[in-house]
């Protein structure tokens, strides 16, 4: 078989269509007696499993409370809601969506700023430039699984009185100097949905150290009702299943191993395509361990030959899934047009970045061979750059 890329004429190197992501999920055998049980006994929510998951998920995490709601979107918002936060709050802006909306959804303005060049984390020199007498808090992301600059940030959050929380969504799996993410700032709130290592289904949970802040997330799940049939505050329906619990407590039985595993193929990856110029990946510090919820490659024209959106194209023809995550950034959404002028020029990194950026198949029980095959795919569109941006740019 010629050595040309699909996109060129050949056989594509995947016969059938390779997903972004596969979730490792159990077999139905190590939850069946279980999932039985409620449904005999119509305990479908407010039950067992989730006190018990809830319990297994504060140990894992060395946090005294983690609080499971129906989604991480929500758990941010009730957490955002418990801590007051008002005024401005600085995030990043090369993150999802989810990590912002729910800061306008209390009343707060947030305050964009850029991530670190090699890390695609929140820079904490931007945060602390950033910092205003109208700055109530911080919110960090652990961008695809890499362990953001905790302790720094704890330092700027501590020196200034302000409340800081990290999105970890993407953090289960991920270590920050070989503890678990998860008992930083004021609050970490993290994903189960079924492109994270650990899956519920759907759902999230709110890990923190804050007796009064769990209290808050408990009654705010359940409309703001303390269980007297009134209401303290405006809460919402945030409850998780007996389901999804049941799930995610085996699902955190394989965490371990599927972190591990996920690593090594990532290793396999990154060791091959760093041989390629124009292809970087994200630098993870030092006794820290990524996650990997996302293996994202940034793709330099200059370098490589083809622009990150013609990469995309030539893996779509080898039936390779790739995802253009972050891209376009929160700033430069509709919804935050009203801002836009205060940020002009103030994201040079994030704007350099997320153009860039592509996310590659990855997931926990990927074998050795779709690896490989990954990287051939990339390997032989590279060595035939010049061709394939011709043959892209005849089909415009």
């Amino acid at each position: 078989m010629s050595d040309k890329p699909a996109i060129l004429g050949n056989t594509p190197v995947f016969r059938e269509r390779l997903p972004i992501v596969q979730p490792t999920l159990p077999p139905f055998e190590a939850i069946a007696s279980q999932v039985e049980e409620i449904l005999s006994t119509g305990m479908l929510t407010k039950g067992k499993y989730l006190r018990l998951f809830e319990e297994r998920l504060a140990e894992y995490l060395g946090v005294r409370h983690a609080v499971c709601v129906s989604s991480c979107t929500l758990g941010l918002a009730l957490t955002y809601q418990g801590l007051e936060l008002k005024g401005e709050v600085i995030v990043p802006s090369f993150t999802f969506m989810a990590t912002v909306h729910p800061l306008v959804w209390v009343g707060v303005e947030p305050v964009f700023v850029d991530i670190d060049p090699h890390t695609w984390n929140i820079d904490p020199a931007k945060v602390e430039e950033a910092i205003t007498p109208r700055t109530s808090g911080i919110v960090a992301v652990h961008n695809f699984g890499n362990p953001a600059d905790v302790e720094i940030l704890e330092d700027i959050a501590r020196r200034h009185g302000l409340r800081l929380v990290f999105d970890a969504a993407h953090g289960f799996g991920a270590l920050y100097q070989g503890k678990p993410v998860g008992g930083y700032g004021d609050a970490e709130v993290f994903s189960l949905s079924p492109t994270k290592l650990l899956v519920a289904g759907e759902g999230g949970v709110v890990a923190t150290n804050d007796d009064a802040l769990a209290e808050h997330i408990r009654i705010a799940r359940e409309y703001g009702n303390d269980g007297r049939y009134g209401s303290n505050f405006p809460g919402l329906n945030a409850r998780m299943p007996e389901f999804n619990a049941i799930l995610g407590l085996k699902s955190l039985e394989m965490l371990e191993e599927n972190a591990e595993r996920r690593n090594q193929v990532v290793k396999r990856i990154r060791e091959r395509l760093e041989r390629l110029p124009g292809l970087n990946f994200q630098a993870i510090r030092p006794g820290n361990r990524c996650s990997y919820k996302d293996l994202s490659v940034l793709v330099d024209e200059s370098k490589f030959g083809l622009t990150r959106d013609q990469l995309a194209q030539a893996l779509d023809a080898e039936n390779i899934e790739t995802r253009k995550y972050h891209d376009p950034p929160v700033h430069t959404h509709n919804t935050y047009r009203h801002l836009r002028e205060r940020h002009v020029g103030r994201l040079p990194v994030t704007e350099w970045v997320a153009p860039r950026s592509l996310s590659l198949p990855i997931y926990s029980h990927m074998d050795e061979a779709i690896a490989d095959g990954i990287c051939y795919a990339i390997e032989r569109i590279y060595a035939h750059a010049d061709a394939v941006r011709a043959a892209l740019v005849a089909h415009q």
